[in-house]
């Protein structure tokens, strides 16, 4: 799914006004209904007061749409009317005309100065005040009106397509509306995927409002949000007659004392991933531990006892390699760091500990392969390539590290980032908060590694892997609770992850 700039959007709402034909009012009352449609999903209780505020532009008259078709659906509708400005659209009109000849829905009015209203208890309040054609951050009395709804403890809060107050492609400045829930029109907004803006956002959903679908596909935009049917679309088929060598062989290079947990997750999670063959590189006192833990998979030892000093022989027979988990910053694991940058030149994911070396030793960082796949968390991002002052910033920077040094960037987080050489971003949509625990990123870094030895080209192995990964968080959630989930509990469900992409497959 594209991510439009507001620029853009408002262009595809005016093409699908003058093409499809339909008219800017019809166009509006469908976005009307859409929203209505899922608000009475979420909240089928009509005994709550339905507070909304309408700003004087194309935001506040879907608001006075959605007030219209509330009221008819019995629910107890209460309006409010901000005079922010002097200006009211034509749709607002009209929806305003609509709404009064009702004669069933009370209608106040908001001016800077008035007393800031009083709310029932309980309540639902819906934000229809400013869109997002704001262009200022919200101060003065604006301000403290969203502050008061804000502060409203028995309210629950929702959004009309984005909240207001936010900006979405920059950071924001000011007072925002803190929306629960948010339903968005056609596409996301960028700002939706960034934490400081969560607040504001709550959960945050998108439905199609029937912009020009011609029109959509022909727009260019460096942002995509990943959805289950596109990625389903990547699975490779498996045929009757493949062996275990038609899926590749992954060399997972991880573990150190006391570490050596690393490494076996990031085995087990490259077993799951489908490779044919799995072959883990570890240090001598990790290798009864990892006999035990991941049998399927085979095992080499580094001459050394507690960490890894020397490479393997002959890299060329893997199909591809992870290496960082849980290996350490010992000066002879820096060695074969570089050693194995300045000399394999297959398909590699590089995590943890080996970009903590590179972030150390920045010489290293010009020996990284091209088309590697580096899998930071913010933390580490910052260490490999400096603090950012904002996250558009730091998007702005991983986009253009990706293509100046054609590498794949996994900044991990609750909407995981994936940047690539040709300029694209791609923001993740699965997982939960289950998944903040240690050695969820040696999972993710084993199932990439063996997407990759399977022939999966960096792009689809760094989507789909993050893809899956989130999704076996999401069901390892619902069997386990977020507070009791463990990174072995992903591994476990890779599998069921992999079983709904096929069905989702099967049935596009």
């Amino acid at each position: 799914m594209k991510i439009l700039s507001t620029d853009q959007i408002r262009a595809l709402d005016t093409w699908t006004i003058a093409h499809e034909p339909i008219d800017s009012i019809d166009l509006m009352e469908r976005a009307a209904r859409t929203f209505t449609s899922w608000f009475t999903a979420h909240y089928p209780r009509r005994d709550i007061a339905v507070c909304i505020f309408c700003g004087p532009g194309n935001n506040g008259g879907d608001g006075l749409a959605v007030a219209r078709l509330l009221a008819q659906d019995s629910y107890q509708v209460h309006v409010w009317l901000c005079r922010i400005g002097r200006r009211t659209s034509p749709e607002f009109d009209i929806n305003l005309s609509r709404l009064r000849k009702m004669n069933t829905v009370p209608i106040h009015e908001l001016t800077q100065g008035d007393a800031l209203p009083r709310l029932p208890t309980p309540t639902y309040v819906i934000d229809a005040l400013l869109g997002s054609g704001l262009s200022r951050p919200v101060t003065g009395y604006w301000a403290t009106l969203l502050q008061h709804l804000n502060a409203h403890s028995a309210a629950i809060r929702v959004a009309i397509d984005i909240p207001s107050g936010l900006f979405a492609e920059r950071p924001t400045e000011g007072t925002t509306f803190h929306a629960h829930r948010t339903l968005s029109f056609e596409v996301p907004k960028l700002a939706f995927f960034f934490s400081e803006n969560y607040r504001a956002v709550g959960e945050w959903e998108v439905r199609s409002i029937g912009l020009d679908k011609a029109k959509l596909a022909e727009l260019s935009t460096p942002w995509h949000c990943l959805t289950l049917s596109k990625v389903a679309q990547w699975l490779r088929p498996r045929h009757k007659f493949d062996h275990k060598g038609t899926f590749g062989h992954a060399l997972i290079m991880a573990g150190s004392k006391g570490m050596m947990g690393a490494a076996v997750l990031s085995t087990q999670a490259a077993l799951r991933s489908g490779a044919g063959l799995v072959t883990a590189y570890i240090p001598e006192c990790g290798y009864s531990i990892m006999q035990m833990r991941a049998p399927e998979a085979m095992a080499l030892t580094d001459p050394s006892i507690t960490h890894l000093s020397t490479l393997p022989q002959n890299l060329d027979k893997f199909s591809a390699i992870g290496i960082g988990p849980g290996l350490g910053r010992q000066a002879p694991t820096l060695s074969l760091l570089e050693q194995l940058l300045s000399t394999y030149q297959g398909p590699i994911v590089i995590d943890a500990d080996a970009l903590n070396l590179i972030a150390t030793h920045p010489h290293l960082f010009d020996r990284i392969p091209p088309n590697a796949i580096l899998t930071p968390h913010p933390k580490e991002f910052a260490r490999l390539f400096g603090e950012s002052p904002h996250t558009f910033a730091r998007l702005d920077r991983q986009m253009q590290l990706s293509k100046e040094k054609c590498i794949f960037i996994v900044l991990k987080g609750a909407h995981t980032c994936i940047t690539t050489p040709k300029g694209t971003a791609f923001f993740n949509t699965t997982g939960n908060v289950g998944m903040a625990t240690g050695g969820s990123g040696d999972v993710l870094t084993g199932l990439i590694a063996g997407l990759l030895a399977q022939g999966y080209s960096p792009s689809r192995a760094a989507c789909l892997g993050v893809w899956l990964h989130g999704l076996a968080g999401e069901l390892a959630s619902s069997k386990w609770g977020a507070e009791a989930m463990t990174a072995t509990d992903l591994i476990a469900h890779i599998g069921q992850a992999f079983q709904k992409l096929h069905k989702t497959k099967v049935n596009a």
